[in-house]
């Protein structure tokens, strides 16, 4: 392929929103997984099979960047929304991954309603992106997901703190092994409506950069 002195033109908008869809689609099953607990098995596979595929669109985003002169944001603003959509993504798996492995009989309210808020959040990181694209502020879209991340931090401490308020229950290896794979679930769990957060901290800076 010969040099060009013309500008390569990437729709970056468009494979963030490929990228995006990915994670949607990986945060539906991973609720329904949570508020259903059926089909665990291959709930869990399908989740797989969607990271792989989101996977392979961030590395196609970072080969486009490497390659692209002129960009639509600055590149390190590029570089931070496809890695920060991957490593969301990349949670998903490892929280379904962990459903799967742990033999857990029941899901647990506080866990099953953070779920279902991380969707939530990942759903108005849709919107926002589709506002970015139109050159539109996000602000509403910015202050539901603070909203919802804030629900999930109370959420979190209610749902460790049940593990260590079971009385009697805790009693004994076997409750103590429950505390423990639940504690590396909600682990997992935490960190996926974090990066969240900061993917919707990202996009926050780059629509006041641009405005």
């Amino acid at each position: 392929m010969g040099f060009s002195l013309f500008p390569r033109s990437v729709k970056f908008y468009d494979l963030f929103a490929e990228q995006h869809r990915k994670l949607v689609k990986a945060a539906i099953i991973l609720d329904e997984l949570f508020t259903t607990f059926d089909d665990v098995e291959d709930r869990c596979r399908r989740i797989t099979i969607i990271e792989s595929e989101g996977n392979t669109i961030s590395r196609r985003i970072a080969k486009e960047l490497s390659l692209t002169f002129i960009t639509p944001i600055d590149r390190e603003d590029i570089h931070e929304i496809n890695l920060t959509q991957e490593d969301i993504l990349n949670l998903i798996k490892a929280i379904a991954s962990r459903v799967g492995l742990f033999g857990f009989d029941r899901i647990r309210y506080p866990a099953r309603r953070i779920i279902s808020n991380l969707r939530a959040m990942i759903e108005e990181i849709g919107a926002v992106l589709a506002h970015m694209r139109q050159n539109k502020q996000a602000e509403q879209q910015f202050l539901k997901i603070e909203g919802l991340k804030h629900e999930c931090e109370t959420l979190i401490m209610v749902g460790i703190g049940e593990l260590y308020d079971g009385g009697e229950d805790c009693a004994g290896y076997a409750a103590i092994l429950e505390i423990v794979k639940w504690k590396h679930l909600f682990d997992r769990i935490e960190a996926a409506v974090e990066r969240t957060e900061s993917l919707s901290d990202v996009l926050e800076g780059v629509v006041l950069k641009n405005a």
